[in-house]
């Protein structure tokens, strides 16, 4: 990873007064997603700034937290005075990165038992998306704007129509892997043990190594006037 995808700057802008935050790699972004900012995609940059309305007390205090969050997972962020602190935040794993494990299970495990996880009927992620979607539109549908009820119809069109598709052909396809009980012809299991017709007595076994984790850098020092 490059180290400037380390780098995070949050600033007041200094012509539309705005809080913006620029750089840093998609778990940074992440991070400032989850602080409460807003990603503004243009044709030649992407940044983030903070929801329009808000009084700058609370400005301070989600641009402080998030400067807390990212310098906790490792990031250098270049940041206001105003936003700099010394106190981090537990960082607990993200609920899409729970979601995400399910791949892994899938690359290494029983891919029909991983799938149930996504269709199951009752509590499966799949209706619990759809369930997300339906309440949204509940919410769009008398909040006042003349464009709200469409945006209801459509997030409603989402859950019934495209999420439907999704799910049934998912649905199936667990449903077809758990009849065939056979292992893939490309993946075998390895117990770590060298073949016993190996005569070598430094042999060792032939797998591949699992890949390195790469570790976070040293939490720098806060720049700025400390809280």
């Amino acid at each position: 990873m490059a180290l400037a995808d380390r780098i995070v700057t949050l600033r007041r802008d200094e012509h539309s007064g705005e809080v913006l935050a620029r750089g840093g790699d998609p778990e940074a972004h992440s991070i400032l997603q989850r602080a409460g900012f807003v990603l503004i995609a243009r044709l030649h940059e992407h940044y983030h700034r903070l929801p329009t309305g808000l009084d700058p007390a609370e400005e301070a205090r989600l641009a402080t937290r998030a400067v807390s969050r990212l310098r906790t997972v490792g990031y250098h962020v270049d940041c206001d005075d105003d936003f700099a602190t010394d106190l981090r935040e537990p960082h607990y794993l993200p609920l899409g990165a729970q979601v995400a494990h399910i791949a892994t299970r899938i690359r290494e495990a029983d891919v029909a038992e991983a799938l149930t996880e996504l269709t199951a009927a009752h509590n499966g992620i799949l209706t619990a998306l759809g369930e997300v979607l339906t309440a949204t539109a509940d919410f769009y549908q008398d909040l006042g704007q003349s464009a709200d009820p469409y945006a209801a119809k459509r997030l409603r069109y989402l859950g019934a129509e495209r999420l439907g598709v999704i799910a049934s052909d998912l649905r199936y396809t667990r449903n077809e892997l758990a009849d065939r009980h056979e292992p893939h012809p490309r993946r075998t299991a390895c117990s770590g043990e060298v073949s016993p017709e190996e005569h070598e007595a430094s042999a060792v076994c032939a797998c591949p190594p699992p890949p390195r984790v790469a570790t976070a850098p040293a939490v720098p020092a806060a720049a700025g006037r400390r809280r």
